[in-house]
């Protein structure tokens, strides 16, 4: 497969899980606001452009809609829902000979609706949901109409890979949040009723870390993204019939699934944020290893810091 087109089908999965996800944390973290009278809007809405490797506007005048603006709308943020569909959109335009009609069709329609102003108009709780329900359209449609073959291992890497670097970055944050907010953690990760069924209700840290890190079964753990971007390398290494340099990637993720389920949960909560910190480096490591041996270039939107 042409590099570019390998390229291009891997930050399709990037940029569409990213919108999604960010689609999640704005329409948890804005109910938590809009619920809560005694929450603090600046600083929640602080914390969750922390989270997405955002910078804060310099003034103080930070509240739920400029933060919707910031991460939602401006297309001038790379960090916002609106770029993360722009870019899905020319990514799959450069691989557009590769990707079946009804694909191709979900990911244009999607992106015309950021392009006419749809999705601005669009009140805020609505407009969340529809994001979700986009991401899960194209999503779906990539699993029913794609071969798989090379570019669908490309395209299933990269979404795994930026869905474990959001979990590890959602738990970070609630690590070293006031009172630990594991029910909104939870439900950001779209993860609550799975945790209810699975552990029969108990949100204590112990529970719920151990279930967002290391549960086998659920599609969002930390574990079972990373095994399933270990199981896509793997599969282009094999097609390839190569081996060395290409499986630096897999070497690195590896090490940090290992370094997670190796470890006590309670070893984990003692160190969460440095546990998670350094788990975000090993993605991004592996990204550039990927970029390196598989791509010409690269045409990622990078994330940026990840800590408070």
């Amino acid at each position: 497969m042409l590099s570019r087109i390998a390229e291009s089908l891997f930050w399709i999965g990037r940029y569409v899980e990213r919108a999604d996800d960010t689609a999640r944390i704005l329409d948890v973290q804005t109910q938590l606001v809009l619920e809560d009278p005694a929450a603090n809007e600046a600083a929640t809405c602080r914390a969750v452009l922390s989270i997405m490797g955002a910078r804060p506007p310099g003034d103080d005048d930070l509240d739920v809609t400029r933060l919707v603006e910031l991460l939602a709308h401006d297309q001038s943020s790379p960090e916002s829902i609106a770029a993360c569909l722009q870019a899905a959109r020319e990514s799959a335009w450069r691989a557009r000979e590769t990707l079946s009609e009804p694909l191709w069709v979900a990911i244009n329609t999607t992106y015309r609706a950021i392009d006419s102003g749809s999705f601005r108009a669009m009140r805020r709780d609505r407009g969340l949901r529809w994001v979700r329900d986009q991401a899960a359209l194209i999503n779906g449609t990539a699993d029913a109409t794609m071969t798989r073959d090379e570019g669908w291992q490309f395209f299933v890497l990269g979404r795994t890979l930026e869905r474990a670097d959001m979990t590890a970055r959602l738990l970070a944050s609630a690590a070293l949040s006031p009172g630990h907010a594991w029910t909104t953690t939870l439900r950001a990760c779209g993860a609550h009723e799975a945790f209810l069924r699975a552990r029969r209700g108990l949100e204590i840290d112990r529970e719920v870390v151990g279930f967002l890190l290391l549960d086998r079964l659920f599609p969002g753990s930390v574990a079972y993204s990373v095994t399933g971007a270990e199981r896509c390398l793997a599969n282009l290494e094999s097609d390839a019939h190569r081996a060395g340099v290409e499986s630096d990637a897999r070497r690195i993720l590896g090490r940090a699934r290992s370094e997670l389920e190796y470890r006590s949960v309670n070893d984990l909560l003692a160190d969460l944020p440095g546990a998670m910190d350094r788990f975000q480096r090993s993605c991004a490591a592996a990204t550039d290893a990927i970029t390196r041996h598989f791509f010409a270039g690269s045409e990622a939107l990078a994330w940026h810091g990840t800590r408070q």
